[in-house]
């Protein structure tokens, strides 16, 4: 088993690995497997007693699964994790791995219309038999559901401005290309910041497509559920809307961050945080992998009550 570096560069590696303190004979999860690095040191680290079951949606990464009678490759998306796990009969386990957002594959496969850098037809589908596509949502969406997504996802000031130029243009004929969106919405570029503009744009385009933030509160609660007492959940972000949820979520049991609270006042509160601020990658680290300057890594441990 070796690397697949070409598919995905692992982000914040041992980070991740040295968090999840990793039982040999314990059951572990990677719902991100991609090119499979994080999962393949976890693996390492299992004698026969342990197990690793990985999840992904991208048929692409199934190619760098490989055979063990203690693996199990879950083509699916890891919303569907209590369903799975309970399928192989696992009614616990000891550590679960999420690092979200797009892959560097899902990047540089142009035609998946995840990359600003390329021409490609509006797709951006992490799952490509999936319904909904990038395409579908600037064509079809109505002028208010363009506006907040653009404004939640993307958090763009100018929200409505960006939705009324997109069905006005549409009209005339279909937005197909990375390419035609971003001519269209070119005029509201700010000048030296349009590679940002950009980004927040598409982000909230997938974000929406592949509906990223109700599928990681789902896992969150999920993941809760199935870790054993002192099980490790540690997930790596790259956006502040995810970010926000995995913090409010670790640190007071709740998405909003809210204290909730019994009804004899006890607080509800099933994860310790195990550190109190996000781990990020060092200057080395992004240097070698840029993809990695925006990654936080929060780490949080399953109450024992």
């Amino acid at each position: 088993m070796e690397n697949n570096i070409a598919y995905h560069i692992p982000v914040l590696f041992n980070e991740c690995i040295d968090a999840l303190q990793i039982n040999p004979a314990g059951t572990y999860v990677d719902v991100t497997f991609g090119g499979g690095g994080h999962a393949r040191e976890i693996f390492s680290r299992l004698n026969e007693h342990g197990k690793l079951i990985v999840f992904d949606q991208d048929p692409d990464a199934r190619q760098n699964a490989w055979e063990a009678p203690n693996f199990h490759f879950v083509p699916t998306n890891f919303s569907f994790l209590k369903n799975h796990l309970r399928l192989l009969n696992i009614k616990q386990i000891d550590g679960l791995l999420a690092d979200l957002g797009v892959s560097s594959h899902q990047f540089d496969e142009a035609e998946r219309g995840f990359t600003i850098r390329e021409n490609a037809a509006l797709d951006m589908r992490m799952n490509q038999n999936a319904e909904l596509s990038a395409y579908k949502v600037v064509n079809t969406y109505d002028e208010a559901a363009l506006t907040s997504i653009f404004r939640n996802y993307g958090e763009l000031s100018n929200a409505r401005l960006l939705a009324q130029e997109i069905v006005l243009k549409r009209v005339e004929k279909p937005i197909e290309t990375t390419s035609e969106l971003m001519s269209i919405l070119s005029r509201f570029a700010p000048k030296f910041k349009d590679h940002k503009f950009y980004a927040q744009v598409f982000q909230s385009i997938r974000i929406e497509v592949n509906q990223e933030l109700e599928v990681l509160k789902s896992l969150l609660e999920q993941a809760t559920e199935m870790l054993a007492p002192k099980g490790r959940l540690v997930v790596i972000s790259y956006h502040s809307l995810e970010d926000r949820l995995v913090k409010n979520y670790m640190k007071r049991g709740s998405f909003e961050g809210e204290i909730q609270k019994d009804f004899f006042g006890n607080v509800l509160k099933p994860l310790n945080e195990v550190v109190r601020h996000p781990i990020v990658p060092s200057e080395e680290e992004i240097q070698r992998n840029t993809r990695a300057r925006s990654a936080k890594l929060r780490i949080a441990e399953r109450n024992v009550g």
